[in-house]
C-alpha cells in the first residue's frame, strides 16, 4: 500500500495511507543500505505487518531537521524574545535554497516592537521581496494559506519564535506551545519530533528549533550562490568571491546601497564560517 511518512518518533513512524494512520517500523534493509525513513518520505507499507517497504525517491531532503519532499520552508522570524536575528535569518535562506526549497520569511511578535523598529522592518522586507523572496507578517493568515496551498511545507526558525503558535493559527489546532526562558531570553524546547499536520490543502512540518544551524557541509561557492542578488551580478573578476577584490562589482552595488549592508555582511560571516 502507499502512503506518507507523517511523524516520526523514535523508530517507529505513522504512515497516512487511504486516509488511515499506520505506526510501522523500517525493514532491516534500510540499515543495510545506510537508508533512514523521513518525515514526508512516499513509502511502500505492508498495513497488516506494519512494515515500511520501500522508500520511493526523493525530490530534495534535509538532515536538520530530518525531512524530505519538501516544496517551501517557512522561516518564522521573530522580531523581539528571542530578538531579530538577520545572520540566522539569512543562513536559513542559504540552507533551504542549496537545498532546491523556496524560502519564505514570516516576521512574529510586531507586537512586541515599537514604530521606528518596524519601520526598520519594512525596509528590510522591501529588500528581501525585491530579490525574489516572499515575506509576510504572521498576522497575513489568508495570504499565507493562500500562498501555501497544496504546497508541502517545513515551518523553521530559532527556538521561541513561535512555530507551534503560527501553526495553531493556520489551522485551529492544539500543538503544545511554551513561554520564553526569561533567564536565557530565548525560547524553551516544545516540539520534540517533526510531524506534518494538514490544514486546508497544506501539508506543513512542525520541527524543533535549530538555532545552532550550519553550513559546514557546504562549500563557499554553494554559499555564494544561495545568495540570489549575487548570481546576475557581472563582476569583471572570474570566480570572484566578492570579498578581496576592490573594483568587484559586488562591492560597487553595496557602497551604492543596492545590496542591504547586512546581507553582504553576513555572507561574508558564512564563507569565513565566523
Amino acid at each position: 500500500m502507499n502512503g506518507k511518512i507523517i511523524k516520526n518518533i523514535s523508530n517507529l513512524y505513522s504512515v497516512l495511507a487511504k486516509g488511515k494512520i499506520y505506526d510501522c517500523v523500517p525493514r532491516g534493509k534500510f540499515r543495510n543500505q545506510n537508508l533512514t525513513p523521513l518525515v514526508g518520505d512516499e513509502v511502500i507499507i505492508d498495513p497488516d505487518n506494519k512494515y515500511i517497504l520501500e522508500i520511493k525517491e526523493r525530490k530534495n531532503e534535509l538532515n536538520r531537521p530530518m525531512i524530505s519532499n519538501v516544496d517551501i520552508g517557512i522561516i518564522l522570524t521573530s522580531l523581539k524574545k528571542p530578538d531579530l536575528s538577520l545572520l540566522l535569518l539569512d543562513k536559513q535562506i542559504s540552507f533551504l535554497t542549496i537545498n532546491h526549497i523556496e524560502a519564505v520569511i514570516v516576521f512574529s511578535k510586531l507586537d512586541l516592537v515599537d514604530e521606528v523598529f518596524l519601520e526598520k522592518i519594512k525596509i528590510i522586507k522591501k529588500y528581501y521581496e525585491s530579490i525574489g523572496i516572499k515575506v509576510f507578517y504572521n498576522s497575513e493568515v489568508d495570504l499565507i494559506k493562500k500562498y501555501l496551498k497544496n504546497k508541502e511545507v517545513v515551518i523553521t526558525g530559532q527556538t521561541g519564535a513561535g512555530k507551534s503558535t503560527f501553526i495553531n493559527k493556520l489551522g485551529n489546532l492544539n500543538i503544545k506551545t511554551n513561554e520564553i526562558s526569561k533567564a536565557l531570553g530565548r525560547g524553551k524546547h516544545t516540539t520534540r519530533h517533526v510531524e506534518i499536520y494538514n490544514i486546508e490543502d497544506i501539508n506543513i512540518a512542525d520541527t524543533p528549533g535549530f538555532s545552532a544551524l550550519d553550513l559546514d557541509n557546504y562549500s563557499n561557492e554553494e554559499i555564494k550562490d544561495s545568495f540570489i542578488e549575487f548570481k546576475n551580478v557581472e563582476c569583471k573578476f572570474k570566480n570572484c568571491m566578492h570579498n578581496k577584490e576592490k573594483e568587484c562589482e559586488v562591492k560597487r552595488l553595496l557602497d551604492n546601497n543596492k545590496i542591504l549592508k547586512s546581507r553582504y555582511d553576513n555572507y561574508i560571516k558564512l564563507i569565513e564560517r565566523g
